[in-house]
């Protein structure tokens, strides 16, 4: 049925359980969260939060105190494996799960912030409606391709998957994406072969990817000749190109049949954000498990591990400063707190149930080796060893301190 006239629609996605996943999101919240200052860390000094309990109660207790506070969400949701998921109301649908839990993190997003969601193939076009849907689709802001892995597998006769997606959405237009760090590969390009005061360089492009019909002019040289402009137009108006000229920044050819544009280092105050990241420069599946086995005397007590280079590169991108909140409600192994405190910017919140770990598997067998019956507690024993490792390094270094406490929390239930 058509909508009524004069309505606004807009694009939804639609599936069995919608309503009751929606009516649970609006639904008022219920508990209380409990302090825990016996597993806490440095409780009077810290901002970080680690909070046990279910991620969707919990975001509904945050709300009135957090509402429009925080700065970057990342999260790694359960992938839809076909398996019913271990949340009070045992899931049957992955959507009927995501969704109120999106709806409510958007809740707490600050006007400038932004969410980051890993995930597989199977849901991803799932995922992109959902958040088109909840944040509408002029804040979509990338689709990434994070490489997760370098070495082959599988047989012959299918293909081997090294990649995950994260999808990434701002809360509103205030949001800015921030520039990556240069590193020396990306001024390989730059050098001062003719002594060029303002130092190195590299040659640019002079002509408009687009076609642009009033940047059709033509140039006259220092000696009378004539050159054509390219078929789309050049990059910049006559005004601005000749400024550029006076510069030096643009010169003609000796033939003076061309101009030729220097992009100077000095210039340059960053690199942009690309959609791959590949796995030497954020790290992959392996380095996360490397990166949790050091921490735990060679046990690997989670599954799937993000890497701390991933977590990082998204706090960048973010510009999440000093003082900027980071909120994780799929915690897991608690990848994005380690990172958080790692990068030395921003506090964060880590939501994680305390869902048994599956005596079945090698990671499920370590976290029972090492004492830890459930996820919550595998993620906030990693907290503590990340803690103490940081202080140590930074100990040894000679560094400023960084926050390294914890408070916990648990959820309560009402009587």
């Amino acid at each position: 049925m058509p909508s009524p006239p004069g309505t606004l629609e807009r694009y939804e996605l639609t599936w069995p359980g919608k309503a009751g996943a929606r009516d649970l999101a609006l639904a008022p919240a219920v508990g209380s969260l409990r302090p825990d200052k016996q597993r806490s860390i440095s409780w009077d000094s810290t901002h970080n939060t680690f909070i046990e309990g279910d991620n969707l109660a919990v975001l509904k207790l945050l709300k009135p105190s957090l509402g429009g506070a925080v700065k970057m969400i990342y999260i790694d949701p359960p992938y839809n494996t076909g398996k019913a998921f271990i949340y009070p109301d045992r899931y049957p649908n992955w959507l009927n799960l995501m969704y109120p839990r999106l709806m409510a993190g958007r809740e707490l997003l600050a006007d400038d912030g932004v969410i980051f969601v890993s995930i597989d193939d199977h849901e991803v076009h799932n995922l992109r409606c959902l958040l088109d849907e909840l944040f509408g689709p002029e804040n979509f802001l990338a689709h990434i391709i994070w490489q997760h892995s370098l070495q082959p597998k599988g047989y012959s006769g299918i293909y081997s998957v090294h990649h995950n997606h994260l999808l990434s959405y701002r809360k509103t237009g205030a949001h800015q994406v921030h520039s990556l760090e240069r590193t020396t590969t990306d001024n390989k390009a730059y050098g001062n072969p003719d002594d060029d005061p303002r130092g190195d360089w590299r040659l640019g492009d002079v002509r408009n990817a687009l076609l642009r019909p009033n940047l059709r002019f033509e140039i006259t040289t220092p000696s009378g000749k004539t050159i054509q402009p390219p078929a789309n137009g050049w990059r910049w108006s006559q005004e601005t190109l000749q400024k550029k000229i006076s510069t030096g920044e643009i010169y003609f050819a000796a033939d003076e049949t061309r101009i030729i544009r220097k992009i100077y280092l000095s210039n340059q105050k960053g690199r942009t954000p690309q959609t791959l990241w590949f796995g030497k420069d954020v790290g992959t599946t392996r380095d996360g498990a490397r990166e949790l086995k050091a921490l735990f005397d060679g046990e690997v007590p989670f599954d799937t591990v993000k890497p701390l280079g991933l977590v990082e590169r998204m706090l960048r991108v973010a510009g999440v400063g000093q003082d900027d909140l980071v909120l994780d409600f799929f915690a897991g192994s608690c990848t994005t707190a380690h990172g958080v405190m790692r990068a030395g910017v921003g506090r964060y919140i880590a939501v994680q149930l305390a869902e048994p770990v599956n005596a079945a598997t090698p990671h499920g067998k370590a976290a029972l080796g090492l004492g830890l019956g459930d996820i919550a507690a595998v993620g906030l024993e990693r907290i503590r060893r990340a803690s103490q490792a940081l202080a140590q390094d930074s100990e040894a270094k000679g560094t400023a301190p960084l926050d390294l406490g914890v408070k916990v929390y648990s959820l309560a239930q009402p009587d």
